[in-house]
This record gives C-alpha cells, sequence and structure tokens, in this order.
C-alpha cells in the first residue's frame, strides 16, 4: 500500500545529501557524483517503504532525464563549438585584440570589461581570468594600483559573462533545471545583471580616477599578443562563427542546429585559413583544441606560456562529461523524491510559508546560497534548488525563468566568493589574492541577488505564467 510521506520523511533524503555533499566534497574532497548516488540510494529506500516500485522510480528518473535531454545535447554541442572555434582562430583572435585595448588610467573597469568580454565569448570565466586576467593583474601591480581591488573587478567580470554567455555551461543548467528555454533565460538575467554592473562599474570608475596617468607594458600581456599572432593568421572572416551565432540568437532559430552550423562553418576557416587538417578538425571536436594542430609555426606545448595554453587548450565533447555525469546524478536523485511525493509534501509546507512573491525569491535565494556554502559547487546550486521549486513557481503562476534567474544570481556568482569552492581556490591560486581579499571588490557577484529579492518584493521583472507565449 501506498502512503503519503511525512514531512520528516520528505526532508529527510535532502538532509542527507547535505551532509553528504558536505562532508564528502566539501572536507573530503571527493566526487560529487558517487555522493549524489548514495543520497539517491537513502532516498530510494524511503520510497521504497512508501510502497512504491522501483520501476516506479526508474520511470521517475526516466523522466526528469528525457526532459532535460535537448538542454544536455546542448550542452555537449557547446565542447564542440568551443573547440572548432579554437581551432579556427576565432576565439584566439578576440583575446588578442581585446588585450591591446587595455587603458591603464581605468584599469578596474578595462579590467571588468575586458574579463566579461573574453568570459562571454568563450563561455568560461576560469578561461579569462587565467589568461586576461593573469594580464591585467601585471599591469595593476606595475601601476600600484589597489591589486585586491583589481583581482575583485576580473572576477566580477568573468562571471558576467559565464553568467550571460550561452555557451557558459551554468548558463544552460539553469533553464535545464528551472524548465525556461536558454535565451529566454538569458534576456530574463538582464533585470538583476544590468543593475549590478551599473552599479560595479560606477565603484570602479570612481576607485580608478585615484589611479595615476601613467602607462605601462606588461611583459605577460604583450608575450602572449606575441604568440598568439605566431601562431594563428588573422582574418575579418574569422568572425563568422560568432556572427551566425549572434543571428541565430536575434532571430531566435532553435539553439542546437544554430550551434552545429557554426561550428561546421569554423572547422572549414580552420583549414583555409589555419592550414588544419580535417582529421584535427574532427579532433577538435570531441578533445578539444591542441597548439600541434595550428601549422603556422612548429611549436609543442613546451614553447607555449601556462596562461595561452589554457586559454587555447579547451573545448571538445569530452570536457563537458563531467558537466554532464553531475547532471545526470542530480536528476537521477530528483527523479526518485519525486516519485516518492516528498517534493509535493514540502512545496504544501512551504507554501503555509510563503504568501508572497519576494517571499518566494528569497526562499530560492537562500537554498542556493545554502548548497554554494555547504558544496562549494555551482553546478549543485544551481540543479537541486531548481528541482526543489520548480513546480513551487508553476503553482504561484510565475514563469520558470524566474526561476533560471534567481538560480544563477544566488548560485552561478556566488561560488567564487568562497574559499573552500574549487572556483574560490582557483582564482585565489591564478591571481595571487586571496578570496577574503577580493570578494568585496567583486560587486556584482553579491549584488544580483540582492537586486532579485528587491524586484521579487516590488513585482518589477517578474513574468507571470500566463503572459508567456
Amino acid at each position: 500500500m501506498k502512503r503519503k510521506p511525512t514531512l520528516f520523511e520528505a526532508v529527510l533524503p535532502i538532509i542527507i545529501m547535505l551532509l553528504f555533499l558536505s562532508i564528502g566534497f566539501g572536507i573530503l574532497k571527493l566526487r560529487p557524483e558517487p555522493l549524489l548516488i548514495l543520497s539517491s540510494v537513502f532516498a530510494a529506500l524511503i520510497t521504497l517503504k512508501l510502497g512504491y516500485s522501483w520501476q516506479e522510480m526508474m520511470d521517475g528518473i526516466q523522466e526528469k532525464i528525457s526532459l532535460a535531454m535537448p538542454s544536455i545535447l546542448i550542452l555537449i554541442s557547446i565542447g564542440i563549438l568551443i573547440g572548432t572555434w579554437m581551432i579556427a582562430g576565432t576565439i584566439p583572435m578576440l583575446i588578442y585584440y581585446g588585450v591591446q585595448m587595455i587603458n591603464p588610467k581605468y584599469i578596474l573597469v578595462i579590467s571588468f570589461v575586458v574579463a566579461a568580454i573574453i568570459a562571454v565569448v568563450t563561455g568560461t570565466s576560469w578561461g579569462a581570468v587565467g589568461t586576461v586576467g593573469v594580464a591585467l593583474i601585471g599591469i595593476a601591480t606595475g601601476l600600484e594600483a589597489n591589486i585586491s581591488a583589481t583581482a575583485g573587478a576580473i572576477v566580477a567580470g568573468a562571471f558576467f559573462g559565464d553568467k550571460l554567455s550561452p555557451l557558459s555551461d551554468t548558463t544552460i543548467l539553469a533553464p535545464i533545471a528551472a524548465g525556461s528555454e536558454l535565451y529566454d533565460h538569458i534576456k530574463h538575467m538582464l533585470w538583476t545583471t544590468i543593475p549590478a554592473t551599473i552599479l560595479s562599474l560606477i565603484v570602479y570608475f570612481i576607485v580608478g580616477l585615484n589611479v595615476e596617468s601613467k602607462t605601462i607594458e606588461s611583459p605577460l600581456a604583450q608575450n602572449m599578443i606575441i604568440e598568439l599572432e605566431q601562431m594563428f593568421n588573422w582574418n575579418i572572416l574569422l568572425l563568422i562563427p560568432p556572427i551566425i551565432i549572434l543571428y541565430g540568437t536575434i532571430r531566435r532559430y532553435p539553439t542546437l542546429p544554430v550551434i552545429i552550423i557554426s561550428s561546421i562553418t569554423a572547422g572549414i576557416i580552420a583549414m583555409i585559413f589555419q592550414k588544419s587538417t580535417i582529421q584535427d578538425v574532427f579532433l577538435s571536436t570531441v578533445s578539444g583544441f591542441n597548439v600541434d594542430m595550428v601549422t603556422k609555426i612548429q611549436v609543442t606545448e613546451n614553447d607555449i606560456m601556462p596562461e595561452v595554453l589554457r586559454l587555447v587548450n579547451q573545448g571538445g565533447m569530452e570536457a563537458m562529461t563531467s558537466v554532464v555525469l553531475i547532471a545526470f546524478a542530480a536528476f537521477v536523485f530528483a527523479g526518485i523524491i519525486t516519485t516518492s511525493g516528498s517534493l509535493e509534501v514540502i512545496i504544501e509546507a512551504l507554501l503555509k510559508v510563503v504568501k508572497r512573491t519576494g517571499d518566494l525569491i528569497l526562499a530560492t535565494v537562500l537554498s542556493c546560497m545554502t548548497m554554494a556554502l555547504v558544496t562549494g559547487n555551482s553546478y549543485l546550486s544551481i540543479i537541486v534548488p531548481g528541482e526543489m521549486y520548480k513546480d513551487t513557481y508553476k503553482m504561484k503562476k510565475l514563469a520558470p525563468k524566474n526561476l533560471s534567474r534567481t538560480l544563477e544570481d544566488s548560485g552561478t556568482v556566488i561560488v567564487p566568493l568562497i574559499p573552500w569552492s574549487s572556483a574560490g581556490v582557483f582564482m585565489a591560486a591564478t591571481l595571487g589574492v586571496p578570496t577574503l581579499s577580493y570578494a568585496p571588490w567583486a560587486i556584482l557577484c553579491y549584488t544580483g541577488f540582492i537586486f532579485a529579492i528587491i524586484l521579487g518584493y516590488t513585482g518589477i521583472g517578474i513574468t507571470q505564467l500566463d503572459e508567456e507565449k
């Protein structure tokens, strides 16, 4: 006989999952995928106790994964896109000219803007920080500028791009978890991201006015420029692949075909302008780009600076496997607790407390931040709260893009401010600035969720479910 779970039985699997992740992932540094599977096993035992069969749980898991499959295919195709854009020289050319736009007088503003541009183009905040971020820190050091402020501006700009880029894994995962569309999600984030960006730039501009107007050339930046120029042939036609993506975005064409067309175009450009072989082009779609694939000069990885390698040696479908595995493991857990009716019980209890839209936004923000603090993982801070609150937003007649926006405002951009997170460790080690030192200057990372709460209580920028097509 099947029965409805009590509130304790409903929340217990989630508590166990948080304990597994906080101790296993946060302290013992274990991989999150097995921890999620163990959490799923515990949830399955409770579900069996409630009278549900294993086949019913499998049906629930299959339903969750099938709903996410189109977006997962897009995620995999992003790996293809980055690999082909790299071998074509498209991303390296944008980096090449972007680095040369730096104006030392406005080091903080430029740091934010350049890091944001690179992250939007590449879809990775880590790549932006590990390349132009290092060069910007070198310039700030020569100017005797505030290094912590510069690092904070770089991190904020990088996560601005990571947040709004259609190539970013977290930007793709948020609408998967919430049930919204990718480009609707990106446009809806502008309601919170633009005010946070304006506030950030105002602070950076005022602080930057105190920097003496003197010029300095960063040897690292100059060497990066030289090496990129030696590796690739520049041509205006290298911009065709991103133009295809931009055109497809404006015209609202289906995402997957647009990405594939852009990737095919980039592969053709690589063979024409970079003299790459068709074998290398195909390899870049699977394993990602490698410097051995360019033939302008004979180079090996030992001949190239680590900062440049960190930028160009990326992409490929294989690079997306870890994200896909975490998503699958999380959806297994979500499918089981959904089958047991646990989410309905939690939602019923939540609705007794949540009366206004602002209350629901606030609850989402606190849940995402808790997951981020406990796990230090941006994927889990998006997927788990997204699955928990998806139905609640529908009950409140709120469009799914309200949820996906809040997931990014309080999940994606919070993680680099946490010292024990992988993002926080990487940023601190790469820029040479402790996480807690640059965190106050990464203004966009902690003002986004503040604007999200304000919009929730005022109703500004909140889309009702019946307003969607």
